[in-house]
């Protein structure tokens, strides 16, 4: 039987061997990524038990980072009903993929950063379900754990650290937003 651990350095492994590229075919590495959960969901739901039942809020974990290309690997632990701030990727690439339980995710785009943001959709993620972005068009979200009971834990891999990014609240005059700026912290690093 695999443990977690194998799982999650699979996961680190395939994120960083497709993240060589500079824009590397998200839709294959979701596939990869999505197929190694299906595999291991068992392994992983156990494993990284602690993460769910911490009661410590939103929380980032390190799994991964290169400098060169950039990429960084982070496992996040959404608490029961928590929404992000809709935010963007400080113009990275990027892959949010559910490992335990079940997330929504409400995207929106612009032209260029002198026009308003429009609602491209939402998608919502199961377990090995996966929603990504490119690095080229202007892109935020905001993801909301569809539970109300139970942690809900998801992998993302980014072309590069999201260190700095920027948060977005609507204005009175839709659809335009009012951006701020923002840092990301690390609740510590994930040991494979």
């Amino acid at each position: 039987m695999r443990t977690y651990r194998n799982s999650l350095k699979a996961l680190r492994d395939s994120a960083l061997a497709h993240a060589l590229e500079k824009n590397p075919d998200l839709a294959s590495l979701a596939r990869e990524l999505g197929a190694i959960v299906h595999r291991d969901a068992q392994a992983l739901g156990h494993g990284l038990r602690d993460l769910r039942v911490r009661n410590r809020g939103f929380e980032r974990w390190l799994l991964a980072r290169r400098a060169r290309p950039g990429a960084s690997v982070l496992v996040m632990a959404w608490p029961p009903g928590y929404s992000s701030p809709s935010h963007d990727h400080a113009g990275l690439w990027g892959i949010e993929l559910s490992l335990y339980g079940a997330l929504e995710v409400e995207s929106w785009s612009r032209a260029s950063t002198s026009e308003p943001w429009h609602l491209r959709g939402r998608d919502w993620l199961g377990p090995g379900d996966a929603t990504w972005f490119d690095a080229d068009p202007p892109y935020m979200h905001r993801c909301r754990n569809l539970s109300r009971h139970e942690t809900a834990l998801t992998l993302h891999v980014y072309g590069g650290d999201l260190d700095d990014y920027a948060s977005y609240a609507q204005t009175q005059s839709e659809p335009f937003w009012r951006g701020a700026p923002q840092r990301a912290r690390i609740a510590g690093p994930l040991r494979v």
